[in-house]
This record gives C-alpha cells, sequence and structure tokens, in this order.
C-alpha cells in the first residue's frame, strides 16, 4: 500500500492499481487528488475535509466514483443518490479494494456554544488510521495524527501519541500554520519519536510512504 500526503488532513492511498482518497477538502490545495480515484472517504462536514463541488465534479467525470461519509456529510450530496454510502462506528466495508473499519462518532470538543459535529475515523486495511478530528484511540501500526487545528494542544497530540503508541505516526491536518509553526510542530515530533522509539514525523505534501 502506498500513501500519498497531500495538502492539509488528505491522503491517498494506492493499491493494486486503485486508490482511495480521505478527506479532499477546500483546503487541500492539489486539483488533481482526485484523478482515477475509485471511491472517497469523509470523516466529517468541516470544509477543511469536504469540499462538496470538487466530490460533485469528480463524481460528474467518473460514474463509478463512490463515497463514504458519516450522516453529517451526507445530508449534503443528496443528489448523488446511492453512490454515497452513509457508515457508522463498527460498521466494516469495502471501497476501491481496500477493507475500511469506520471509528468513532463525533468531533473532538472545539467550541462551548456548538455541539460537536459528526466525525468518523476510517481504519484503512487494519494497517493505517485516519481520525479526522477526533483523537480516538485504537490500537494501529500507522497512525495519521492531526498536527495543529483550533482544538488540539501540544499537550493534546503528545497525550495521543503516548496513549495509541503506533509503530509510525505521520503528522497531518497542519494546513493552517506558517513556517515557523511548522517548525515548532516538527520538534515536538522529533521529541517523540525518540521517546516511543518510533517513527514520528509530517511528511512533506507530495511525499509517497510505502506501508505494510
Amino acid at each position: 500500500m502506498e500513501l500519498i500526503k497531500f495538502g492539509h488532513a488528505c491522503v491517498r492511498l494506492e493499491k493494486d492499481g486503485r486508490s482511495l482518497v480521505i478527506d479532499p477538502g477546500v483546503m487541500t490545495p492539489e486539483r488533481d487528488v482526485l484523478t482515477g480515484a475509485d471511491a472517497v472517504l469523509v470523516t466529517h462536514e468541516h470544509f477543511d475535509h469536504f469540499d462538496a463541488d470538487r466530490l460533485r465534479a469528480a463524481a460528474g467525470q467518473n460514474l463509478e466514483l463512490t463515497v463514504h461519509t458519516c450522516p453529517g456529510v451526507a445530508r449534503y450530496l443528496a443528489d448523488l443518490g446511492d453512490r454515497v454510502q452513509v457508515v457508522r462506528d463498527g460498521d466494516v466495508f469495502s471501497a476501491a479494494g481496500f477493507e475500511v473499519a469506520a471509528v468513532g462518532e463525533k468531533h473532538h470538543f472545539s467550541h462551548p456554544d456548538v455541539p460537536p459535529v459528526d466525525n468518523v475515523g476510517f481504519l484503512v486495511d487494519g494497517e493505517v488510521f485516519h481520525p479526522g478530528d477526533a483523537l480516538t484511540v485504537i490500537d494501529v501500526p500507522t497512525l495519521l495524527v492531526p498536527g495543529q487545528a483550533p482544538w488540539l494542544t501540544v499537550p493534546d497530540l503528545i497525550r495521543y501519541l503516548r496513549t495509541t503508541r503506533p509503530r509510525r505516526a505521520y503528522a497531518i491536518h497542519d494546513g493552517l500554520i506558517n513556517e515557523w509553526g511548522v517548525k515548532v510542530l516538527e520538534s515536538v515530533l522529533d521529541m517523540e519519536a525518540e521517546r516511543l522509539g518510533a517513527e514520528v514525523r509530517r511528511p512533506k505534501p507530495g511525499e509517497s510512504i510505502t506501508l505494510g
């Protein structure tokens, strides 16, 4: 399996000539991220993870494209009919030749006046976990860890890494920070990599990583 990091929270997984894209939102600048994709997974409805117009355009170009997502996102894509599959915590399904397990239900607490929206993480082939905007703890070899967010502190990030203890952790969700913020994030990840004895780092956009 190849994991390719795109902008902000988006990744693409490729295996046996097929591809699966997770969270191609408005903050993912690469316009070709959905080219040739067989399926799309969307964790939740926030704009940095979900771009309805981009998905509709991709679905118009590829009539076989399917979208798997939580109820909160699916309501915005009703016009795509049964090409949109609603998944919930505990569901296991096949998408683009990958086995996917849905994990989690709600977004991490982010505002005292706004109830958390639906958020479902995706465990792909038992190998790599994209939690969306949540700190869902599961036993997984490869964790895509949120690197920065308005709802995330450095102690939260460190606690999540030390609790999950993955063999590999790759930081995503980094589109809101400038070059100095990137340096701070990478410093934190380097320290945790040494402490955990694991590969913990921030891949650069466009970088491809072989998993499994």
